[in-house]
């Protein structure tokens, strides 16, 4: 009887521990289970706010939503419409949650007598640097440069004319962010020939609007990807959602050209963090991010090729004194906006969903239009909500 009574005992030990151990496997695989399926989350691309919607690509389909659905003052209107009709504007777009809420179109076409439309082509001047951000984003996460090299590593030496010692502080982050220190005083800003970049300054410790370094981040791209610069445009970002436009020498600037819409589509895909419906395009996360932050301390208004509102002082092209206060202080504070010479302007206003597109003819006289702007949210503000 004590060895029955023994092995039963025996056995409901061991039964209690495999169950224990049972159970144990399953808390096990429950915790590995889970942490896959975070990892798994993590490895998706963030997604944008689910009520944006996206245009479908090579239609001119486009949806569209009217001012009075949305509640806005409908009356301001006509107002708005002939400050824009009457400071050259040829294109205006306003998208809200994807759809256009406004869109208007004046005057006549670059190349002929034929009215402006959505499917005219204008310029974006300097509006057209954030696509060249966009892209340097997209070469650095598929490996071909990091930000932290330095330029010389794409450009060659003695592509500037500094001692080299000098040069090679030069970075592609540098060229982002206009803080290479090369004199942007010369008598061509625009000019890239080497003798023409001469020094001020040490990279990093001056902030400077100059068009010639920002202009060799294409060679840059094109040197480090191996591919043209319009083909890698085209090929990483352009016809990935939809965009209808071409780059075109003008002297020194590589300027893209395109309709109203094409620029739309690319301020959606900014508002969109990057992501076009469940595709990333803009492909590292944190790059995006950083893109439309302040870049470095000098100009607390300016990302990566983006003009930052919303920020305690801010510079200008031209100036080397910090103004304080907001760029636009009349306007969201967390609107982003490339802005180019002749008022051409890609606003994007990540708390409203809202996307904001001006193209047309200099409503005044600076490099960077900025009070015309002000003028259209002072307008816009009595519309929107």
């Amino acid at each position: 009887m004590k060895a029955v009574h023994g092995y039963a005992l025996f056995v409901r030990t061991r039964t209690s521990l495999f169950l224990r151990l049972l159970i144990n496997a399953f808390m096990v695989i429950g915790i590995l289970a889970t942490t896959w399926a975070c990892q798994a989350d993590d490895d998706q691309p963030e997604q944008p706010n689910s009520s944006l919607y996206f245009p479908p690509i090579g239609t001119t389909t486009w949806e569209t939503v009217t001012p009075a659905a949305l509640e806005w003052n409908v009356s301001q209107i006509p107002a708005f419409e002939e400050l824009l009709e009457e400071n050259g504007t040829r294109a205006f777009i306003l998208l809200k949650d994807g759809k256009i809420a406004m869109e208007f179109y004046y005057g006549r076409r670059i190349a002929s007598n034929q009215p402006f439309d959505s499917q005219s082509l204008w310029y974006w001047a300097s509006a057209g640097k954030t696509l060249t951000a966009a892209l340097v984003g997209i070469a650095q996460h598929d490996g071909h440069l990091r930000l932290n090299q330095k330029s010389s590593d794409f450009l060659g030496n003695h592509w500037t004319d500094l001692p080299l010692e000098k040069e090679h502080l030069i970075t592609v982050r540098h060229q982002l962010t206009m803080s290479s220190g090369l004199d942007d005083g010369v008598s061509d800003s625009d000019d890239y020939s080497p003798s023409n970049l001469t020094y001020k300054a040490d990279a990093g410790s001056r902030w400077a609007y100059h068009n010639a370094p920002y202009t060799l981040l294409d060679r840059v791209i094109s040197n480090a990807t191996g591919e043209p610069f319009a083909d890698y445009f085209s090929n990483a970002l352009g016809r990935k959602i939809g965009m209808a436009g071409t780059w075109q020498r003008i002297g020194d600037n590589n300027v893209f050209f395109s309709d109203a819409r094409s620029m739309a589509r690319f301020g959606l895909l900014v508002l969109a963090k990057g992501v076009w419906q469940k595709e990333r395009i803009l492909k590292d996360e944190d790059f995006v991010r950083e893109m439309v932050q302040p870049s470095q301390q000098i100009n607390k208004s300016y990302g990566y090729l983006w003009w930052l509102n919303g920020q305690p002082s801010f510079m200008l092209p031209g100036l080397q004194a910090p103004i304080n206060g907001s760029l636009f202080p009349n306007a969201p504070s967390d609107m982003v906006c490339g802005l180019g010479r002749d008022g051409q302007y890609l606003c994007v206003i990540p708390s409203k969903n809202m996307v904001l597109i001006r193209m047309g003819e200099s409503p005044e006289t600076s490099l960077v239009p900025f009070t015309f702007l002000i003028r259209i949210w002072d307008e816009l503000g009595k519309i929107v909500n």
